[in-house]
């Protein structure tokens, strides 16, 4: 692989920092050229790092023919681009190499020239315009990455990498004294120094660092701030820290060349900004176990929380600041304390070894498509954003097993809750019934799933299976491998029906993975032939609970006690369910007065459970009970399930999700699916036509029985779990990243 990296030249700070120390660790394993358009400094320290350094500085578009020679003679794969003149040459040359462009955004674009209204209304533009142009974005942060999504680069084509620095070198030490001298600051013995590494710029606010430093001041009389960086706020930053009373304590001391010295010379490290993308400032502290104070900002708080690794304030907030500056000044053991946290989780999450890693899986991803005709991914479509959590959960377990295939990979999302599905789990999504946009996303991926839960059947709709049938077919037509997840199927009750659904799947579905042995049973009723047919389980159980506090909030919030003994009810509204709710009453009664559980109400669908909750609580005078209405995500659902001693439901994920955490399950089957589960890990089971009271209150006591030892329940889930791995297994061989 051989890329070209274009730059300016004159570039200072994090962007000069973050192209040397990636260009030069990219050089140990692949080929890399980097092409300045000035002379200066930033060329020659590339140089002399042993980067393949390319000065072409004779005017932009005679630079530009020289660039275009060197990538068609080179036979170059990529160009990458870093900055404004970098990215509008990019935009040029993708026309006229045809060659993958992407560009690293390395601060949000529309604040590099604050201050400046002529050169942002010139360079500026010049600069959106060509980063419209430019076909794939890298942002050095999630939040950077997030910020270009909400202003409409495609969710497909933006990456997010993370600056990353060498943490195993020894880091030198330095003269302090030394540094205080050249640099004009007054530092006595004793005195605890703040520094701030940055441009003096109005996008770092550094006057917010300078009140706050004067408040904190007030409070540790020793205290000292020394402000690294160089730029045309440095008057209005001299005459407020004259204003404020503190100019004998503020050292501006201009560039510095040698930022390990400085970095050694202070205690605590300190930013300001009102905009971030993942600064170096940050990084090259942490490096120096220094405690840090920051701005709440950009990619920040992923390596900066709160108190635990250091501290946060809003921006512009210099009162807050100055208390955490006080805090620290005044604590040597809480400035180790949080000097060596920051540290460590650094070292880990922020290493340029994993930079590394990540710019070359992204450069693999872009070859990938380009070379795919633009084709890549996934689009998966089920029963989504309808209220469901057990259908949210099918979903979530999906996309994170796809992540887990190629976490570069783009994936398309049918659902009737488009945003929120984009917002949950970080997907293009399109409204489930968006016909045309759904055959144009089909035209782009390689893969179709559909996606898991029982979407070939009649019984609730014959609508439904036409259109899953159809978008099944379409799939084919549009070019896509086919994938029914982690289904379930049937039942299908109309001639019609079954004709249909054999002639589609045997002649349109490559692979089908199916969750338990009486789908499998029903397709070959149906006659089909022709898709591979392997027995996995529901995607569903692999997923986790939410944290405790989270599930603590949603018993809180329901007016019930987070820690008390629940049997829950997950039920739903379906024909006859009335004439039985006084025996699911009765059997609620019941486990209260035998074994001192309270009835608690969970809406698995909560757009439609409540009503059936209600009526059977509405009959429950006397006995204390709680409503848990929804809606949760599916972590959440899984943790309310986890706090249950015993779970009776009619909705099959209020089982899965029950199973998965050990409880004990009484099922209420009024489909054959929801036996066809209980069958699988030998839970108890009447179906909703033969419930009586009597007869679910003796399917309680058997669960009961079960509470104390749940090692068998937990034994036949895990065999379940072993065997949803094929579920993700099938989809990688399509996807060509499995064994054959």
């Amino acid at each position: 692989m051989k890329v070209i990296h274009l730059i300016s030249g004159g570039d200072t700070g994090g962007a000069k920092t973050h192209v040397h120390s990636l260009l030069h660790n990219l050089s140990q394993s692949i080929e890399v050229t980097l092409v300045c358009f000035r002379a200066g400094p930033f060329a020659e320290e590339a140089a002399a790092m042993g980067i393949d350094t390319r000065v072409m500085d004779g005017g932009f578009f005679r630079a530009l023919r020289q660039v275009k020679g060197l990538v068609e003679s080179g036979g170059y794969d990529i160009i990458h681009c870093h900055g404004s003149r970098a990215n509008l040459a990019g935009a040029i040359l993708r026309a006229g190499t045809k060659k993958p462009v992407v560009s690293t955004v390395h601060s949000d674009y529309k604040l590099d020239y604050l201050g400046r209204p002529a050169a942002a209304l010139t360079y500026g533009k010049l600069n959106i315009l060509a980063l419209r142009h430019i076909k794939y974005h890298i942002g050095v942060s999630d939040a950077m990455r997030s910020l270009l999504i909400s202003r409409g680069f495609p969710r497909s084509t933006t990456f997010s990498i993370y600056n990353g620095l060498d943490f195993s070198r020894e880091v030198p030490r330095r003269d302090r004294r030394a540094f205080y001298e050249r640099v004009g600051a007054h530092v006595e013995s004793g005195d605890v120094v703040v520094g701030a590494a940055a441009r003096l710029d109005p996008v770092k606010d550094l006057g917010t660092l300078v009140r706050g430093f004067a408040e904190a001041k007030k409070a540790v009389p020793g205290l000292r701030l020394i402000i690294a960086g160089e730029g045309a706020e440095r008057g209005a930053l001299e005459a407020l820290a004259a204003e404020l009373g503190v100019a004998d304590s503020v050292t501006l001391a201009g560039w510095l060349d040698d930022m390990d010295e400085y970095y050694g010379s202070i205690d605590i490290n300190a930013l300001s900004s009102i905009s971030e993308t993942f600064p170096y400032a940050i990084t090259e502290g942490a490096a120096h176990r220094l405690p840090t104070v920051s701005s709440r900002v950009g990619g920040i708080p992923r390596l900066v929380e709160d108190t635990v690794t250091g501290y946060l304030f809003e921006p512009g907030d210099w009162e807050t600041l100055a208390a955490r500056l006080a805090a620290l000044a005044g604590d040597a053991e809480l400035r180790q304390r949080l000097g060596g946290a920051i540290f460590e989780r650094a070292e880990r999450e922020f290493s340029v070894e994993a930079t590394c890693r990540e710019q070359c899986a992204v450069y693999e991803e872009i070859l990938s498509r380009e070379a795919n005709g633009g084709r890549s991914g996934v689009l998966v479509c089920g029963a989504y954003g309808m209220g469901n959590a057990g259908d949210e959960a099918i979903l979530d377990a999906i996309t994170a097993e796809l992540r887990s295939i190629d976490p570069l990979m783009p994936i398309t999302v049918l659902s009737r809750d488009p945003e929120g599905a984009e917002r949950r789990l970080d997907v293009d999504a399109l409204h489930t019934f968006n016909v045309p946009g759904f055959l144009r996303a089909m035209r782009r991926r390689v893969l179709y799933i559909n996606g898991g839960g029982s979407l070939i059947q009649d019984v609730t709709s014959r609508r439904s299976l036409w259109f899953y049938l159809f978008t099944l077919r379409s799939a084919r037509a549009m070019g896509c491998r086919v994938m029914m997840y982690g289904c379930g199927i049937g039942p299908v009750k109309r001639p019609g029906g079954v004709r249909s659904t054999r002639r589609t799947i045997s002649s349109c579905v490559d692979i089908i993975t199916l969750r338990e042995p009486d789908s499998m049973e029903e397709l070959r009723r149906f006659g089909v032939e022709g898709p591979e047919m392997i027995l996995s389980s529901d995607p569903a159980l692999t997923l986790s609970p939410a944290p405790a506090e989270e599930i603590d909030a949603a018993f809180n919030s329901a007016g019930a006690e987070a820690q008390g003994r629940y049997i829950c009810f997950a039920l739903r509204s379906w024909p006859g369910f009335e004439e039985k709710a006084p025996a699911i009453a009765a059997a609620a009664r019941y486990a209260h007065e035998r074994y001192g559980l309270t009835p608690a109400f969970v809406s698995i669908n909560h757009r439609s459970d409540g009503e059936a909750a209600g009526i059977v609580a509405a009959s429950l005078e006397g006995v204390p009970h709680v409503l848990i209405p929804g809606p949760m995500p599916s972590d959440l659902a899984i943790g309310v399930m986890s706090r249950m001693e015993i779970v009776v439901s009619m909705r099959l994920h209020g089982l899965i999700f029950a199973a998965g955490q050990g409880v004990p399950l009484v099922g209420v089957s009024y489909d054959p699916k929801v036996t066809a589960f209980l069958r699988c890990v030998d839970g108890g089971c009447t179906s909703l036509e033969e419930l009586t009271g009597p007869g679910l209150c003796a399917l309680i006591d058997e669960a009961a029985a079960k509470r104390g030892d749940r090692a068998a329940l937990e034994a036949s889930v895990e065999r379940l779990r072993a065997l949803e791995h094929r579920n993700t297994e099938s989809a990688a061989r399509l996807l060509g990243k499995g064994g054959a």
